[in-house]
């Protein structure tokens, strides 16, 4: 039986405003649902509702703002719709357009800071080890979890707000320490060093923890210590776009594994998984709809992308840029544009033809010009999500073959770490 705080009570009746009332009816009754016994203060909240999907969304904002609502802890905002910066770029229905707008205006009205990018944890809002939290956006959800040592389950949209009004969640799923432990060993066999290297290997290796994890949480041994927290963003986004994971350990890399038995909390793994570099191949083959050819579009950004990405691509983009038939897109936020400006590489960007979009992404907003053709990508969600979403085919690759890709006009294959057998 849910047991209630006198501040919950207060909530419930009405006490605290209308909205509140309202956000906190709903979190009770999926605390019913989820089984949980008390709900737990949070200490911040990521909100992935200000994305439009439907009218009823925005008239659910409506009705929060309309009864005062106001949030509580810190809240940062997912992608919405389009790009507030340049909304000449949306290319969707232009009612569309405007409710989009509307719904992300309503959000910040309600307190919520207008990052609006799936990476808050690299736009300065980053919750210390093991802060409790609600979070929404799967691969924010999975790096707070795995490589912050926060605490989220996996909140969607309207419960997401719902705590960040409130300030209160359900005590349930990984909130607690029970169920945080590990429960799959993948143990890397003989995969070739310079495949650590390769930004295309991360993605695939998350995509095989996602489709053999489901919603357990996998183990990984056998990853470099010194394997970098983009790495690791681009591992967890792909696992949690194949399959539900919200949690993983990396031994002696991500806080709550410095050993293997620390990760399973001293029990034995319920099954271990050799990964070789023979499985990794496979899975980077299904993650391509085509394999050669040419090429419309180059999208990079999901999860939107960080300065030290931007590093890596601006030497290459400047030799190679784009040809003028393909569209380079990258995504990224406010925060890390405001930083290209004043490094001067975002002249450099625009110069050599590259497209910066923030506030919004390309899988979940009408941003590309292609109708049809092909989409490249170094990105597993990206890879997941674009045929069905945009309707492209696909074509997966490290960021300089997407570079080199976009420079010819048609495929190019840098796979010399994949071909390699030397661990």
């Amino acid at each position: 039986m849910l047991s209630l705080t006198p501040y919950d009570q207060s909530l419930l009746n009405g006490e605290q405003g209308a909205a509140a009332q309202m956000a906190m009816r709903i979190l009770v009754t999926m605390a019913q649902v989820y089984g949980a016994t008390a709900l737990l203060d949070i200490q911040s909240a990521h909100i992935d509702g200000c994305l439009y999907h439907g009218y009823s969304g925005l008239e659910f904002a409506q009705k929060l703002v309309e009864g005062g609502g106001k949030v509580v802890v810190p809240a940062t905002l997912n992608v919405g719709g389009m790009d507030l910066i340049h909304p000449e770029y949306f290319r969707g229905d232009q009612q569309q357009g405007v409710y989009a707008r509307q719904l992300m205006e309503l959000y910040v009205a309600m307190g919520c800071q207008p990052m609006f990018t799936c990476t808050p944890y690299q736009a300065m809002h980053r919750p210390p080890f093991g802060a409790q939290i609600a979070w929404a956006e799967s691969n924010a959800i999975v790096f707070a979890n795995s490589v912050l040592g926060a605490r989220t389950n996996r909140y969607g949209d309207f419960i997401d707000i719902c705590a960040a009004l409130t300030g209160r969640a359900p005590a349930t799923g990984l909130h607690l320490t029970e169920n945080r432990r590990g429960h799959i060993l993948f143990r890397l066999e003989n995969i070739p060093s310079a495949l650590f290297h390769d930004d295309s290997f991360f993605p695939v290796l998350g995509y095989l923890l996602g489709a053999r994890s489901q919603n357990r949480n996998p183990v990984i041994e056998g990853l470099p210590a010194e394997t970098s927290e983009d790495q690791l963003k681009a591992l967890g986004a792909a696992a949690a776009s194949s399959g539900s994971v919200a949690l993983f350990h990396v031994v002696g890399r991500t806080p709550e594994a410095p050993t293997l038995a620390a990760a399973f909390h001293g029990h034995s793994p319920e099954l271990v998984i050799p990964v070789t570099l023979a499985d990794l191949r496979q899975v980077r083959e299904q993650l391509s709809t085509v394999k050669d050819g040419p090429i419309q579009v180059v999208a990079l950004g999901s999860p939107h992308f960080s300065l030290a990405e931007f590093a890596q691509l601006l030497p290459l983009i400047t030799v190679f840029p784009p040809h003028p038939q393909v569209e380079f897109i990258v995504c990224t936020n406010r925060f890390i544009l405001a930083q290209l400006q004043q490094r001067g590489w975002l002249t450099q960007l625009e110069a050599s033809g590259v497209q910066l979009i923030v506030d919004s992404c390309v899988v979940v907003a009408p941003m590309v010009k292609a109708q049809t053709g092909v989409l490249m990508t170094n990105s597993g969600k990206f890879a997941h999500y674009t045929p069905g979403n945009i309707g492209l085919q696909l074509v997966y690759g490290n960021v300089e073959a997407c570079v080199l890709s976009a420079h010819h006009g048609s495929v190019q294959r840098k796979e010399d770490a994949w071909l390699s057998s030397d661990p």
